[in-house]
């Protein structure tokens, strides 16, 4: 479980030499890879792992696993615009929805997504007239973020298999 920070990308190694994911934890753990993916300035809970099949389950839409992220919008939020959200809008031939969307405040927003298509959060919203400012992934299925700094990582817990319904 990584806190993935803005600037870092979910590649093994980067042809325009940015820095990777891989590059905050040992080495020991570089044969692992990461369960879907979020981009470079995108922040928030990563996994790895060499278990392909806890992997397929959390990522594949069939499997309807939650991911939670904290939405910063450029100016405040309209309400109305949901129902298209949720509804869906085509993203590369694809129905693009958000599950749930709730207010924080004026320009903070909860989110979550069953699915994941290339920086799905920030083309949708782009497409009703906003402009994300900051997007964090707080949860995969009930893992959640918590308090683990940004830039680090730990190992997870028989509690947390538990938490996404994986046996260890």
């Amino acid at each position: 479980m990584l806190h993935k920070p803005a600037g870092f990308v979910s590649t093994r190694k980067d042809p325009h030499a940015r820095d990777t994911v891989f590059d905050l934890i040992p080495q020991k753990y570089h044969r692992l890879f990461n369960i879907g993916r979020l981009d470079a300035q995108t922040e928030g809970l990563l996994l790895l792992t060499n278990d392909g099949e806890l992997a397929q389950r959390l990522t594949h839409p069939r499997h309807k696993i939650d991911k939670e992220y904290a939405v910063t919008l450029d100016h405040p939020w309209d309400p109305a615009l949901a129902p298209k959200l949720v509804r869906g809008i085509f993203l590369d031939g694809q129905r693009a929805k958000i599950e749930k969307i709730h207010s924080v405040s004026p320009t903070h927003l909860r989110v979550v997504l069953r699915q994941g298509i290339n920086r799905q959060i920030h083309r949708m919203f782009e497409v009703v007239g906003y402009r994300l400012k900051h997007l964090l992934r707080l949860r995969i299925g009930n893992l959640r973020l918590a308090d683990l700094p940004r830039g680090h990582w730990r190992v997870l817990t028989a509690r947390d298999f538990s938490r996404l319904g994986a046996a260890r």
